[in-house]
């Protein structure tokens, strides 16, 4: 986010690559556990644990947003885009997309997005007493001193195709549930989720520039596909006032700054 994203956050600076271990020198010391990491390995040392945060279903749904490429790496998006903001992962089967599925739509209203490009997003969900809002603020508030935040992530291949998945269906359109913000449904079938213990994340923070936040995180293992022509609708006006793609941040590959997953 650009204002205070945490979870996501973008404050504006380039991230620095953090593609290999880093060594102590180099390394933010006395950090909790950081995000993104590579979902297919357990491995992790950080000792700081905090309790994991509960089901979606107990917790208000605060931001929705989403970033270009994916800033995990998982079985179904492995392939390197690249170091920097704009780098991170793509789906495997990016490169066998046919020609409709890669046309470019009439209008294109999502900044940063077109047919073709992986994107990961985020549903951002907070114990506190809020509403849905732009950025990390809308999930924080001061009689909420001691929020748990949780992330349901799932990545995306982009397509122009009405038959693949409507965007609308996971978005949160007031959709209130026994007094709690919720989205409309989580992506499904795309694997169990892996959940484990991290951070915030955005262009802003490195292995060098660690994140303070703890956040619970749920992401899914395999890309699926959605319609861009959905996306962009959802991009011409919603609650938390995204209309573009965020940068990412870096994989986390320092075991000292992961931590196990369970």
């Amino acid at each position: 986010m650009r204002t205070a994203y945490g979870l996501l956050a973008l404050l504006g600076a380039s991230a620095m690559a953090a593609a290999g271990p880093a060594h102590a020198a180099e390394m933010c010391q006395g950090y909790g556990p950081q995000t993104p990491r590579d979902i297919s390995s357990k491995a992790g040392s950080n000792k700081r644990i905090f309790a994991l945060a509960g089901s979606t279903s107990s917790m208000n749904l605060c931001n929705i947003h989403f970033h270009t490429n994916a800033e995990h790496k998982g079985p179904g998006f492995a392939v390197f885009a690249g170091k920097g903001e704009h780098g991170g992962y793509k789906c495997n089967n990016s490169s066998e997309l046919t020609e409709a599925e890669l046309k470019a739509p009439t209008k294109s209203i999502c900044h940063g997005v077109k047919p073709g490009d992986t994107i990961e997003v985020h549903w951002v969900f907070s114990s506190c007493d809020v509403k849905p809002g732009k950025g990390l603020g809308s999930c924080l508030s001061e009689q909420c001193a001691n929020a748990e935040l949780r992330v349901e992530a799932q990545t995306f291949l982009v397509v122009n195709d009405t038959s693949a998945l409507n965007f609308a269906d996971y978005a949160y359109g007031g959709n209130v549930v026994g007094g709690l913000h919720q989205a409309k449904a989580l992506p499904a079938g795309t694997g169990a989720p892996v959940v484990f213990r991290g951070s915030t994340t955005g262009p802003s923070y490195t292995q060098a520039k660690c994140s303070p936040l703890q956040v619970t995180w749920s992401v899914r293992p395999q890309c699926t596909k959605i319609d861009i022509n959905s996306l962009n609708k959802w991009c011409e006006g919603n609650v938390f006032q995204e209309d573009h793609a965020h940068g990412v941040r870096q994989l986390v590959t320092a075991p000292e700054l992961l931590s196990r997953i369970e």
